[in-house]
């Protein structure tokens, strides 16, 4: 069985605002408080096309291990480690972020698409957030006869945690909006 769930989100923001504050999320101190599930960051690679004017990226993500204490107990691992590839065009201002667990994998499959583009309602100065999250229990993992209850549990923690993205994300925005006036906050 698969859990999937779909999210959107309108920052009143513009396009190169929001952005910017994607790729400064996991950077700030202060928000690795917000954002405990997240332990480090590490930019594997990036490449710019010069001719498509596309960014490419790709880094590595450590989690702590997603769905509640006592799964990780019966997996034996606290940690998860993820890959995620981001493409920008600034030309059409999209940024696509696509997220895969390469840890846990014979337990457990987590894929998240995030995408970043003008709001058609108001382009130049709001920016949906469209997320598409799916979780899959292997059918036969250790995991198994749990499978529905868990992926129910990881929903949840994926929901959650996509909250306090989105609240880091509104204040990096806050931020940078205030630095582009000259304000000191």
């Amino acid at each position: 069985m698969v859990r999937a769930y779909k999210q959107e989100h309108v920052y009143k923001h513009p396009w190169e605002r929001v952005t910017s504050a994607s790729w400064r999320k996991f950077t700030d101190p202060e928000n690795k408080r917000i954002l405990s599930h997240v332990l480090e960051v590490d930019t594997l690679n990036w490449k710019l096309d010069r001719e498509s004017g596309k960014l490419y990226t790709t880094r590595a993500v450590t989690v702590h291990a997603p769905g509640p204490w006592f799964i990780r107990k019966i997996i034996g691992q606290d940690i998860c480690h993820c890959v995620e590839s981001t493409v920008v065009d600034a030309r059409t201002q999209s940024m696509q972020l696509t997220s895969r667990n390469i840890s846990l994998q014979k337990f457990i499959e987590v894929e998240e698409k995030i995408r970043y583009h003008p709001h058609p309602d108001n382009p130049s100065e709001w920016t949906l957030c469209q997320q598409e999250t799916s979780i899959r229990i292997k059918p036969l993992s250790a995991l198994a006869s749990m499978a529905e209850k868990i992926e129910q549990r990881c929903v949840e923690k994926f929901l959650q945690n996509s909250a306090k993205g989105r609240e880091v994300m509104e204040r990096i925005c806050k931020y940078l909006e205030a630095e582009s006036r000259g304000i000191a906050l």
